[in-house]
């Protein structure tokens, strides 16, 4: 397992592991909790442009990682359907879905996003665009794919990341062709989640059935 350089994020690791352990007991072992913890910590140093707050951004990946698998392997129920955007980088169009979904459904989905080659911070324009629509993505942060989430979903939509994600039965897979936001000024990125409007507002009526 590698150790963080910084002294002060050890300790908060540490002491994130004692959390997860209690929050999972009797589904993880404290040895898989501080191993996901550590390597989430990994994972996101190596794209991280500011690591103020890596360590706290740590904590809600791995605590998402592991809620995850235990989804995935039946030991925490999925009470709602389970969603997955992927894109490449996920900053721009996976967040986009991700955030009008949980915007249209609530608590009535559980959505979550990931980039086959994770940028270090969200798009500015993409930020900007959706905070016209009164949707705050101040929380939201590049992920990278990782198998947990995909085994946990039961939609997995892509967005030009190719064959990156892997495939596995019994679940709904889409791709979508949507522009890259990176290669399009403050209002072609409003078209973009104009257009990604409708296809979540689509994606949403079929999970309703």
């Amino acid at each position: 397992m590698n150790q963080p350089t910084d002294a002060m994020d050890t300790n908060v690791l540490q002491r994130t592991s004692e959390h997860l352990s209690e929050k999972y007991s009797g589904i993880f072992s404290p040895e898989t909790v501080e191993r996901y913890v550590f390597e989430s910590y990994t994972t996101l140093s190596r794209t991280a442009k500011v690591r103020t707050h890596l360590a706290s951004t740590a904590t809600h990946f791995a605590d998402n990682r592991l809620r995850a698998l235990g989804q995935s392997q039946g030991s925490i129920d999925s009470p709602v359907p389970q969603v997955l955007f992927v894109c490449v980088q996920n900053i721009g169009r996976s967040q986009i879905a991700a955030a009008l979904l949980a915007d249209h459904a609530g608590d009535q989905v559980e959505v979550r996003s990931a980039g086959s080659l994770p940028g270090s911070d969200l798009h500015p324009l993409v930020v900007e665009a959706l905070d016209e629509r009164g949707l705050d993505l101040s929380g939201a942060y590049p992920k990278p794919l990782t198998d947990d989430v995909v085994r946990a979903a039961d939609y997995v939509i892509t967005m030009g990341c190719g064959d990156a994600c892997p495939v596995y039965p019994g679940k709904r897979y889409l791709d979508w062709g949507l522009t890259d936001p990176s290669d399009v000024d403050l209002d072609g990125v409003r078209s973009i989640v104009a257009e990604i409007d409708g296809n979540v507002r689509t994606l949403w009526a079929e999970i309703r059935g």
